[in-house]
């Protein structure tokens, strides 16, 4: 790597020095003792300096590009709503175990509905005041998240178009959030996209040869949770080998694409119906 202009000349300007940087037939790495005997800097202190100006201009850029990205809004709304889900979750737990403690009769078992209808009850007809307003915040948050997560389905379909098309809005979008965005998922094997998800058990497969997954987050998707059990892990494979070409069709082209999406559905749809696993691309 050298420091020098287009001229020949040295210049700080960190612009320079990256390009320089990036540039494929950059010289070897001066040594500061060269650069002072030069006559290109006049001390340590400069080159620093220099460096670390261009250090910045590099970050800088670099997040600027990241920002830049078109998924960039879709990922914060799917982080949010994770955020969203967490704390939804610890808050109904909290409340409820705050009841049991004061209602001992209360029952200790709750599935999603009857938290939900819980929350209502003690909203409207908790023993303790201090406990309804804690229930209506709860109830709130739940109204929120509902309603951002159609506000995620829309935006997929706009980022997403061909994702969406073959697992939903949702699906897609928290699959892209948990590969780091929609040009690193469009960089990854149809396996790696099966086992989105599912890394902690992937880990422990390799670790400790227990059954590797079949599937991830794609289980959250009907054409998957719906499958028989024997071939579930098949229909995981065909759908993460489609959605694996669907990314790089929303990343490279950015529109839908009917006939992909036609032959794709149809593919899957013949393998739940008993028809045989097809070999892909």
């Amino acid at each position: 790597m050298n420091w020098y202009g287009n001229k020949g000349s040295y210049s700080t300007a960190p612009e320079i020095c990256a390009k320089n940087i990036a540039s494929p037939d950059t010289g070897t790495l001066c040594r500061t003792e060269d650069l002072i005997e030069a006559g290109l800097v006049k001390d340590r202190a400069e080159y620093l300096a220099a460096v670390r100006n261009t250090a910045f201009y590099l970050a800088e850029k670099g997040i600027a590009e990241a920002l830049s990205e078109k998924d960039t809004g879709l990922l914060q709304m799917v982080r949010m709503l994770d955020e969203l889900d967490r704390v939804i979750n610890l808050l109904t737990e909290r409340i409820l175990e705050w009841h049991q403690g004061e209602t001992p009769s209360a029952s200790r078992k709750y599935t999603r509905a009857g938290a939900d209808k819980m929350l209502q009850k003690l909203a409207k007809n908790a023993s303790n005041p201090a406990m309804k307003p804690v229930a209506r915040e709860i109830l709130s948050l739940n109204a929120l998240r509902a309603k951002l997560t159609k506000e995620v389905s829309a935006e997929a379909d706009k980022v997403l178009p061909n994702m969406s098309a073959l697992v939903g809005g949702l699906v897609a979008a928290r699959l892209v959030s948990r590969a780091g965005g929609l040009k690193d998922i469009s960089r990854m094997a149809s396996s790696s996209i099966q086992v989105l998800g599912a890394e902690s058990a992937l880990f422990s497969h390799i670790r400790t040869g227990t059954p590797s997954p079949k599937h991830g987050l794609l289980f959250q998707h009907r054409r998957v949770h719906n499958a028989p059990r024997e071939i579930r892990g098949r229909v995981a494979r065909v759908l993460a080998a489609k959605l694996a070409a669907a990314s790089r069709l929303d990343y490279f082209r950015g529109e839908r694409v009917p006939e992909f999406i036609e032959s794709a559905n149809k593919k899957i749809d013949d393998l739940m119906n008993g028809g045989e696993e097809v070999k892909h691309d």
